[in-house]
């Protein structure tokens, strides 16, 4: 039986995804963005919110998954679909919309007058900090499917081990020990971390939701007490966004303490809250649902575009630089996404089947 609200929380959370990145042009600490507008603590305190659980959500949805997918599929059969799911659109959208994001950032950023042809020389060649705030090369998104590929096939090698070594190991949690299944998260968030990302903790998070989340008796503990969950989430959001945004004093160790319960705490809530009131399906539902990924891989592209051809014309209004660009990228991102699940080629290319 298909798990809807696995679908709906994937959905909502790529969702966001445009506003989230729209307001990294914003940013208060400084990080390299494809546009840099200024710093806004107001749109800074929204990325602040939402960045400790929206990926790691991610990965815990996709490791939920990997265990239904496992029940269907042979591990070879399961490797074969990462490939085609998670390192086709990796390498298309590398090769086809990273050029434009990094080629438009060097225009804003860096004064580049050459032409976009000449600039993929640029990319191909550039290696600086990976951000592409400065037109050199640059994944984007498509980390995400990078760490996932990587993240599923370490994770399908340690299961089958278990399978192997330990084929009575796993049951059902009580909850008390699913809580403490985040007492790591501080410990593992810094290993092997690339620009900010650990494979150690997504990998962490993928097993716990292949072992633990997948299994419907510990979900339904987890959602007889999400608002339990939520508040204990939100109380430490709101610290971590104060302590990292708002406050005048240094609060370093604090902040990460503050980032990781976040982190925890709100995959706990979201998750006993997906199960409670997104358990369902709808035509919205269901569009969304088969639609999602490709929404993940066009989004970011038109972000930047609609960001850099209105920058001069709202250069001093920090609200309708903001708002517009993220309705336009709603819109026609999702033009976009009806064009390539309709198109077989455009649709293989980037990682969705085909529909009518």
């Amino acid at each position: 039986m298909r798990k809807h609200y696995i679908d709906n929380l994937r959905s909502l959370a790529i969702l966001i995804l445009i506003p989230y990145h729209a307001a990294m042009a914003w940013n208060a600490w400084g990080e390299p963005n494809y546009m840099m507008f200024g710093s806004s603590r107001v749109l800074s305190s929204f990325i602040v919110a939402f960045s400790p659980f929206l990926m790691p959500l991610l990965f815990l949805l996709a490791g939920m998954s990997t265990r239904f997918a496992l029940g269907k599929r042979s591990a070879g059969q399961y490797i074969a679909e990462r490939v085609k799911r998670l390192i086709v659109p990796l390498l298309f959208g590398t090769l086809a919309f990273m050029p434009v994001m990094t080629y438009l950032a060097d225009k804003r950023n860096c004064g580049y007058t050459g032409t976009f042809i000449g600039h993929y020389k640029v990319f191909f060649t550039k290696f600086t900090d990976l951000t592409g705030a400065d037109g050199g090369f640059s994944l984007g998104q498509f980390w995400f499917l990078l760490y996932l590929f990587a993240v599923s096939l370490i994770s399908l090698g340690l299961i089958l081990a278990q399978k192997k070594l330990l084929p009575k190991a796993g049951g059902v949690l009580p909850l008390w020990a699913v809580i403490l299944l985040g007492l790591p998260v501080p410990l593992i968030s810094g290993l092997l971390e690339v620009n900010g990302k650990s494979i150690v903790l997504y990998t962490y998070i993928f097993l716990i939701g292949f072992y633990v989340f997948s299994i419907d008796e510990v979900v339904e503990r987890i959602s007889r007490y999400r608002y339990v969950f939520l508040a204990a989430g939100l109380i430490s959001g709101v610290t971590n966004i104060w302590l990292f945004l708002w406050s005048s004093g240094e609060y370093k160790m604090l902040n990460s303490i503050t980032n990781d319960v976040t982190t925890w705490f709100m995959m706990l809530a979201l998750t006993g809250l997906g199960k409670a009131c997104l358990d369902k399906t709808g035509k919205a539902s269901a569009y969304m649902a088969g639609r999602s990924f490709a929404f993940f891989s066009l989004h970011y592209v038109f972000v930047v575009l609609f960001q850099y051809l209105l920058s001069g014309m709202f250069s001093g209004n920090t609200a309708l630089l903001f708002l517009i660009p993220v309705a336009a990228s709603y819109v026609v991102t999702l033009l976009a996404v009806e064009l390539f699940v309709r198109v077989p080629v455009l649709s293989f290319l980037i990682g969705v089947k085909p529909r009518k």
